[in-house]
């Protein structure tokens, strides 16, 4: 299966949340949503993506934008790195990757030499008509936030994102 594309329409989903609690697609219906889906909670690459949008998410919020992290965790491990992390966004657990599936970003996947089945780190961006407005699929983990921001400053009819430098 193949990843969703701009224009698709996001499949309703519902999860457990690092605290355990429900969370649906449709509670962010007044919102954009970027669904990021990250391989591993706690490994060096999917700490960088997350502390990355972490020290971005006030950029994100005056895009009215609301951060999902999706991954096969369970809801405690999700817990432990949030509370690491000092993370202020959701983490979603997909432990059966069913919304992963849906989205078209669980397959094979080979690392040093081994072949699995996981998620692979694509993440996408919701418009408040729960279409995919932008898939961002060719980024590396350090720079998945910049990358995110550039595409709402250049795509935002809104003048709270200042179209400077990210330093």
């Amino acid at each position: 299966m193949s990843p969703l594309k701009a224009g698709d329409v996001t499949p309703q989903f519902s999860l457990l949340d690092q605290d355990g609690s429900e969370i649906k697609s449709s509670d962010f219906s007044t919102k954009r949503i970027l669904i990021y889906f990250y391989p591993r909670a706690m490994t060096p690459g999917c700490t960088v993506q997350a502390c990355g949008l972490r020290d971005k998410m006030d950029v994100l919020k005056k895009a009215n934008v609301e951060v999902l992290g999706i991954s096969t965790d369970t809801p405690k491990k999700l817990a432990c790195f949030a509370d690491k992390e000092l993370l202020n966004f959701t983490l979603l657990s997909d432990e059966h990757h069913k919304v992963a599936e849906k989205f078209g970003v669980w397959g094979r996947k080979s690392f040093m030499g081994k072949t699995y089945d996981g998620i692979h780190r694509i993440s996408f961006l919701i418009d408040i008509d729960g279409k995919v407005e932008k898939v961002f699929d060719n980024f590396k983990t350090d720079n998945h936030h910049d990358i995110v921001i550039n595409y709402l400053q250049q795509n935002t009819q809104c003048s709270v994102l200042p179209n400077q430098p990210l330093a």
